[in-house]
């Protein structure tokens, strides 16, 4: 017999989230899950390099540490956890935890879904071409690895697993293949896959569904103690978002419609291993306090491949702060990294080495990321950011060392290092590509390895599966008087977030009637323009009719992304801050009201 709900809490939204989450969800009644996503892919270059050092290593161990501090009250309340904590060697972190377990003298099986590693396959594979850029794979990879389903993970909790560990996977799969398990979905039930998928994505970054990054920071509770995310599922794939009792932060309409547009690109097409979303009219309702409602996804067939990830070195970088005081400082700063990086450039000349590959100046406090400096020159305190990249790691040593030799010999008021000259590391870039689902096997055991679980059958993929048309956006008359300019903050909420080289922002009407005005004054080429000191490539804007919202997708706009970037802001975090500021224009009754 299927279950009518379950519960699925989001303890981890990250690689080093807080401890606190776990704790606080096991003493939430009813509880059936709980899901952790640790994996990034810049996390999966460090697990690569950790495994090459140490074959029992390649998975995140604390992990393991925490599950064992928490596994008698894991045991007690009979929750079952979902994490890919396995990063690299799923394996070893499987074996990892089935030590603490039978060393606590407790009967907790482990099941584990490996597959999604397929280094070994870069010679058949080397002919592919990365997905964005059409360019060539780099012929010297630190990893990769395919981004499986939830197909598996349901398979696990089917032979009877209480504890799986994947490798690389979706984030919102850990929730969704628990969704398959209680509810009996098949894997053609595309609609009801698609609002388990949406449960795991908007929990699957913790607490940024619950008043973490909220536009509205000023009234979220207690970031101390902050409740992370419950997901209430029922069988039709309808959910409820609620958090722990008397833990801080804040669920509402604006905390979850955010974590929505966080990190998608068309919403009528956001793609996943089992399932391609429509989630266009999706609606968000709060309907206790507390308790937001979530209805409406769609979904279609899923694509015939996989989306794979590589990680590869390309050189070095380092990046380098100081805090420089006084009157003028932002032009002190600007001079400082100017004279660093041409006395570095000219040391290099002479030596007969090669220029940087790209170099990065910021002052901190200067309004860089603004994209003009010169609106905050009468600042009094500001830090200077430097970082370069390189194919030999001597020249970003010499850097630094000139750069902190200017604390004697450049701008007054030059301080802040500490004493702690900051690493030159390696550059890690990402390379994307589709592989076809058929040759990526896909294998799931619990408790004895080699003991291999059957997978659900999964329909026929479909490359050619447009998504259902909605009815046109019928044209808001806009009123031409009685306007006044308010910032979009006023009238929207917004989030930001990053696809490797690509920023997404999301914005979403408070009221439905702001919306016309605002998708008038937000056209892309206006976008645009705010963003032209990060020279997208385009910009695109996507509707979300059913939460009032625009996404937009700007291209080519990180500096590379992730760890290859050299900014301040390499993954996008504050777009949606900046936008925010733009004034737009509605009546001035309509603002009253």
């Amino acid at each position: 017999m299927t279950q009518r709900t379950i519960s699925i809490g989001g303890a981890s939204g990250f690689w080093g989230d807080s401890s606190i989450a776990l704790p606080q969800l096991l003493e939430h009644d009813g509880l059936d899950y709980i899901s952790f996503d640790y994996l990034a892919e810049v996390t999966m270059s460090i697990l690569a390099r950790a495994r090459a050092k140490d074959p029992s290593l390649g998975y995140a161990t604390d992990f393991v540490s925490l599950v064992e501090r928490h596994l008698p009250r894991i045991a007690e309340r009979g929750v079952k956890l979902i994490a890919n904590a396995g990063g690299v060697n799923p394996s070893a972190c499987a074996e990892a935890l089935r030590a603490k377990i039978a060393a606590a003298g407790l009967n907790l099986r482990v099941g584990v879904v490996t597959g999604d590693d397929l280094i070994a396959m870069q010679p058949e594979l080397q002919t592919s071409r990365e997905m964005f850029s059409g360019a060539a794979m780099p012929s010297r990879l630190m990893s990769l690895n395919a981004y499986l389903g939830a197909a598996p993970i349901a398979a696990a909790l089917d032979a009877g697993a209480d504890i799986v560990v994947t490798g690389r996977c979706v984030d919102s799969a850990t929730v969704l293949g628990a969704c398959i398990h209680a509810f009996g979905w098949s894997m053609s039930d595309f609609d009801s896959l698609s609002g388990g998928s949406l449960a795991g994505h908007i929990i699957e970054c913790g607490a940024q569904a619950t008043g973490g990054l909220f536009t509205d920071w000023q009234d979220v509770g207690d970031w101390a103690n902050i409740g992370y995310p419950i997901a209430v599922i029922d069988a039709d794939g309808a959910f409820d978002v609620i958090k722990p009792q008397g833990t801080g932060g804040l669920v509402s309409r604006g905390t979850v419609s955010e974590q929505l547009v966080y990190e998608i690109g068309d919403p009528a097409a956001y793609l996943l291993p089992d399932v391609s979303c429509d989630w266009r009219s999706v609606e968000i309702e709060e309907t206790d306090n507390g308790r937001v409602r979530v209805t409406g996804a769609r979904g279609r067939a899923p694509t015939e491949t996989y989306k794979a990830s590589a990680t590869w070195q390309d050189g070095y970088r380092v990046g380098a702060t100081w805090t420089i005081i006084g009157e003028a400082a932002a032009s002190k700063a600007a001079k400082v990294g100017e004279a660093v990086v041409t006395r570095v450039s000219s040391l290099l000349s002479a030596a007969g080495s090669a220029p940087f590959s790209e170099t990065s100046i910021e002052i901190i406090g200067a309004e860089s990321s603004y994209g003009a400096n010169s609106q905050a020159r009468g600042a009094r305190e500001v830090v200077l950011k430097i970082a370069a990249k390189h194919g030999d790691p001597k020249a970003l040593e010499l850097l630094v060392r000139e750069f902190t030799s200017a604390g004697t010999s450049m701008a007054p008021g030059f301080t802040g290092m500490g004493g702690n000259r900051p690493k030159v590391m390696p550059l890690v870039r990402l390379f994307s590509t589709a592989v076809d689902k058929a040759i990526v096997d896909v294998q799931v055991n619990v408790e004895v390895e080699g003991q291999v679980v059957a997978l659900p059958d999964v329909p026929r993929p479909s490359s050619a599966n447009p998504p259902v048309d909605q009815e046109p956006e019928r044209s808001t008359p806009l009123a031409a008087t009685g306007l006044t300019k308010v910032p979009l903050i006023e009238l929207a909420w917004g989030r930001s977030g990053d696809k490797g080289n690509h920023a997404n922002i999301g914005i979403i009407a408070r009221r439905p009637e702001f919306l016309p005005y605002i998708r008038h004054a937000l056209q892309p080429d206006v976008v645009g323009a705010l963003f032209q000191h990060y020279a997208p490539a385009e910009v695109r804007r996507f509707d979300l009719p059913g939460i009032h919202g625009l996404n937009f997708m700007l291209y080519d706009v990180l500096g590379g992304g992730g760890i290859a970037s050299l900014r301040n802001d390499p993954q996008g975090k504050g777009y949606a801050q900046i936008l925010l500021g733009m004034e737009i224009a509605v009546p001035a009754d309509l603002v009253r009201s």
